[in-house]
């Protein structure tokens, strides 16, 4: 059962693009009809077409449920010779015990009908749902960055309801509707003649009409209510987020006031939209009434003309009783499918998003001997008018450690991400082992490389999750040696729930240098050829990012590593250093070489130096070890604040 839930139509079996702009329900139906009838789910199909079947039998006991009624009525009118004293035996008493049974025969049926949709629907919503998640997945780092959270989940969230209520009105109830018309206007017709159908049918053509013409003009109103929920969406959670932040600076208050004013503009496109629909139910009523009340009149004057029976009258009146019910729900699903086209369109907007990083036709998977990094003759912009890297060209050999230093932009971490396939290069190229790996897969690239970043986040899951996030298949012998590995093995189980504790929304009930652990103990799981350490540490105090050096030296022995380097101390035993500067490589050689060429990388290291013994001085200071280097630090030029008080 498992297995059978998890396929998805295959990719040619999709649209290949959405508009809700330009979508009729004939088109919208069109698009979605791949997770309606899917190509690898023969039991769906099967469902379909049963559904389908219930429906019809549904419909054609709906339009002979009224004969019953009418016969029954004739059968009773003074002068039918009914014998009153044989009731339960007489023809009218079998004639309302069909009606009874009619009328459950024609509830069971539409219940069989939703009862066999129901899975395709519901099948067609997560499949919907799985493609655009994973289409989000698939879009570039730009457009992640480019993005808003909580209005992207409130888009998804509007989206798959808009997606059930037009699978289930359109197929459930527009289809259902138009054959129960046909199935009435032909009784109307034969029982009779024209002129009643003349008058029935251009009360259902004003009826039709009236809705979707008032619907259509309802949908702006709609559109507007939408962006106004996803604004407030977006402004709620990102406050929330940030809830330190708005803390920090008593701004709890300003947070409130941008959210009620999006919320504001959603009270008043709601308030719009109960009042425009009252006004529609209105006119809906008026012409069924009107119409309704005009065919009456005929057949009253009939029956008193000797033209019809009583049971005419009744047959005439439940037709349209029983007509009334799926023309107020045309109205209804008019308005469901036409709002649940407004709730889509901004989902169908995500899913034709073009992913700007591909794999492409003949991408085939990347293979690692050794873990040989190369970057040759790279060149990269971010955007045309600005560019980042100019020519670089470095080497990373197999199972060594280059590290890249320099001021903030530079460009250091933007190698990283096209060594991920993040970015495709703009010019150059970048190679594992001699292969482009523009022209591998994602998935196996990826693979091959492990990552600690600078800013380490976390999901709001358990220790033992984010650790085995690097290897979900990892047991958990193996989660707690990559945990002993990364040293916060002894912490963990120091812990009330040990692996199981939770650790909040980003990992914030962590620290920052308990966060780093547990990214390494997830690298050191992953187990990949290639690391790239991004300024692992440079967010950490100085006792605690020796604890993380130390760790993160463990992890890259044998392996081929990238350092990307803030604080100068921690690569100063890698292989080669590299020193950029205005994305161009300004110096490179051993940490040796470069102190004794007095250039970048010196100028550097020295103000890196003076400023750890400066916070060296300032710690002995606060301890009250040393008062006398304050008061001649003072006096030296160093911050007043620094003095004690007399």
């Amino acid at each position: 059962m498992v297995a059978r839930m998890r396929k998805i139509p295959p990719t040619s079996d999709r649209p290949k693009s959405v508009s809700a702009d330009d979508s009729t329900l004939v088109a919208t139906v069109r698009n979605l009809w791949p997770y309606l009838w899917p190509s690898d789910r023969p039991d769906l199909k099967l469902r379909v077409a049963l559904a389908v079947l219930a429906l019809i039998v549904a419909k054609v006991i709906t339009v002979l449920v009224p004969y019953l009624y009418a016969w029954a009525t004739d059968a009773l009118a003074p002068g039918s010779g009914t014998d009153r004293t044989m009731f339960l035996l007489s023809v009218p008493a079998m004639l309302v015990l069909a009606f009874g049974v009619g009328r459950l025969l024609l509830n069971g049926f539409n219940q069989l009908r939703d009862a066999l949709f129901a899975e395709v629907s519901q099948y067609a919503v997560r499949s919907l749902a799985y493609r655009t998640f994973t289409h989000l997945h698939a879009l570039s780092l730009r457009f992640h960055l480019q993005r808003r959270t909580g209005g992207l989940s409130r888009v998804i969230e509007r989206g798959v309801k808009g997606i059930d209520a037009i699978v289930r009105f359109t197929i459930l109830n527009a289809w259902p509707t138009v054959l129960e018309f046909a199935l009435s206007a032909a009784i109307i017709f034969f029982q009779f003649g024209w002129t009643y159908l003349v008058v029935v049918a251009g009360t259902v053509w004003l009826y039709v009409w009236f809705s979707v013409r008032y619907s259509d003009r309802r949908i702006s109103i709609r559109r507007r209510m939408n962006d106004s929920d996803t604004d407030a969406n977006t402004k709620a959670i990102d406050s929330l987020l940030n809830f330190e932040t708005v803390k920090y600076f008593g701004n709890e208050k300003m947070e409130a006031d941008r959210y009620d004013a999006s919320m504001a503009k959603y009270e008043r496109a709601a308030v719009e939209t109960w009042t425009s629909l009252s006004w529609l139910n209105m006119g809906q009523t008026v012409i069924f009434t009107v119409g309704m009340t005009a065919c009456m009149l005929m057949s009253a004057r009939a029956v008193m003309a000797g033209e019809q029976t009583i049971g005419d009258f009744v047959l005439i009146n439940s037709l349209l009783m029983q007509l009334a019910v799926p023309l107020n729900f045309i109205g209804f699903i008019y308005r469901e499918i036409r709002q649940g086209i407004a709730d889509i369109e901004q989902m169908f907007g995500l899913l034709n998003q073009p992913a700007e990083i591909v794999d492409s036709p003949t991408a085939r998977p990347l293979t690692v001997s050794g873990g040989r990094v190369a970057f040759e003759d790279v060149h990269f912009a971010y955007d045309p008018d600005r560019q980042i890297l100019n020519g670089v060209s470095f080497e990373v050999p197999a199972g060594r450690t280059i590290a890249i230093v320099g001021p903030s932009g530079a460009g250091k971490s933007t190698l990283s991400r096209l060594l991920f396939r993040f970015y495709d290069v703009t010019g150059g190229r970048v190679t594992i082992d001699g292969q482009d790996v523009r022209d591998v897969t994602q998935e196996s690239l990826r693979a091959a490389i492990g990552m600690v970043p600078q800013d380490t986040v976390l999901f709001n899951d358990t220790i033992a999750y984010n650790i085995r996030y690097g290897r979900p298949s990892a047991s958990d012998e193996d989660v707690q040696a990559a945990a002993e590995m990364a040293q916060i093995g002894r912490f963990v189980e120091s812990l009330p729930q040990g692996y199981k504790t939770q650790v909040g929304e980003r990992g914030l009930k962590l620290s920052g240098g308990e966060k780093q652990r547990v990214a390494i103990a997830r690298t050191i799981l992953k187990s990949p050829p290639i690391l790239i350490l991004d300024e692992a540490t440079s967010a950490l105090d100085t006792n605690t990012e020796r604890e993380i050096q130390a760790a993160l030296d463990r992890v890259s022995e044998g392996r081929t590593t990238l350092v990307i380097a803030h604080r100068l101390s921690t690569v100063v035993r890698a292989d080669e250093i590299i020193v950029l500067e205005k994305g161009r490589i300004a110096e490179r050689g051993s940490h040796a070489d470069l102190i004794a060429k007095g250039g970048l990388y010196a100028t550097m290291w020295d103000r890196q130096r003076e400023a750890a013994e400066a916070e060296e001085r300032l710690k002995k200071a606060i301890e009250g070890d040393d008062i006398g280097i304050v008061k001649r630090g003072a006096r030296a030029g160093e911050p007043a604040a620094l003095k004690p008080a007399e």
